[in-house]
Order: structure tokens, then sequence, then C-alpha cells
């Protein structure tokens, strides 16, 4: 998915600014994906380890779900680790999933150093999954406008991940799954993707020709910031 790559590109040339053997922390860091990316630091994984893939089989699930190799189980607000213990902390589609997260927020301030960098992503609009444990459809760039700087951060980037059409373009190609899931529709309904093929190429005309509909929709944002020297 267009959101996916993009995503992942941005994550993976935001940790290559981080120094060598810099120690850094992946928050709520699931089965470890990025840790790929992190060959040149010190990688420390941490999550609260309690989902399984299948959840309560309500909305979207990834069937299995391997923590077997975390470095640190615990709660992200409460993360056992001494005060200002990491040059670095990237936190990857997690806020959404935390019932307090701007709880994490601050734990992440504590644990940062001053000068320390933090990587934020979460989606601004997403369908329930990894239920029960989704407690938030998404975060607006006002909330880490807001939140990041009254705790000691700077904010180097908010940078949109996606736009309007795309995020519309994303689920028209999800119809056919839920209408499957959800509508119990079968063979008979072949003629939806007909319809669908000219809206896909209307929206992806839209989306070249987009002027800034992010900041009405778009799949999420990506957030960059350091932790001020004047913070303890």
């Amino acid at each position: 998915m267009r959101n996916i790559k993009t995503r992942e590109t941005w994550i993976e040339n935001t940790l290559k600014q981080i120094p060598p053997g810099s120690r850094i922390l992946d928050a709520g860091a699931g089965e470890l994906q990025y840790k790929r990316f992190c060959h040149h630091l010190e990688y420390v994984s941490q999550d609260f380890g309690l989902y399984d893939g299948t959840g309560n089989g309500a909305g979207l699930h990834v069937g299995t779900w391997d923590q077997s190799k975390l470095d640190i189980v615990s709660d992200i607000g409460a993360i056992p680790e001494e005060d200002a213990s990491f040059d670095a902390i990237m936190c990857i589609e997690v806020l959404e999933h935390l019932q307090v997260p701007l709880q994490a927020l601050k734990e992440f301030s504590r644990l940062l150093r001053s000068g320390g960098h933090l990587i934020i992503t979460s989606p601004f609009c997403s369908l329930t999954h990894f239920a029960p444990y989704h407690f938030c459809s998404g975060f607006n760039r006002y909330y880490y406008a807001t939140h990041l700087p009254s705790l000691g951060f700077e904010i180097m980037e908010i940078e949109p991940n996606g736009n309007f059409f795309e995020y519309l373009a994303q689920e028209v190609r999800r119809l056919p799954a839920v209408a499957s899931r959800y509508a119990a529709v079968g063979k008979r309904w072949w003629w939806l993707h007909g319809l669908m093929y000219p809206l896909l190429v209307a929206l992806d005309v839209l989306s070249r020709r987009d002027s800034g509909s992010s900041e009405l929709l778009c799949f999420g944002f990506h957030v960059r910031a350091v932790k001020r020297g004047d913070v303890s």
C-alpha cells in the first residue's frame, strides 16, 4: 500500500540521520519490523506484549504476532529505564493503541537525553485494528504542535503522508473485502470492480493535481522532534 511504502521510506531516511552508536528505543515495537533500519544503532525494543494477532476478532487483525524477541515488556508509560538513557526514541503507529497517549509522550521526554531525537508516526484516520487495543481514530498535526513543545521538544518536521484523494483511493480498493465481510455479498457483485476502476483513475488524477488537501485528510503524519537542552 502506498501509505506504508511512503512511511517506511521516511523512517529509513530519518534513522540514517541518527549518529552511529546512538542508543535508540523502539517504543511499542511489535514484531521489531523497523530494527532492520537500525544496524548502525544500539537498538532496544519495548512493547506491552499482550496482543496475539487475533485480538477479539473485531475489525482488522494480522492473524499471528510474534513478540518473543522483545528486550523490554512493560507499560509504555512506565518503561524501566533511567532518565536520559536514550539518544533517540521511535514510536511507529502506536499512539492510537494507547488509552492515554500523552502519558507515553511524557515518558519519552523523561527517557531522552538533551538533544535526543524523537521519531513518531501515527494515523490521522484509521479503521479499527488490533482490537480491543485500539482507542483513538488518529492524530492531527495540531496534537503534536500543542503537546510536544510543552514537554520540552522542538519540532523539526511534521510531514503529512498522502492526501484526501489518496486516502479515498485506499478505501475504494478495500471495498470488495469489506463488502464481502460485512454486507454478505457474493460473486454477483463482480460488477463492483468495474465501478471501482474509473473512480480510482479519477482519484489518481486529482491526487497528482493536489495542492494541500492533506489539511483535510491524509494517512497520517510523520514527526521528528529534538529534546531541548533546557529541559531536565
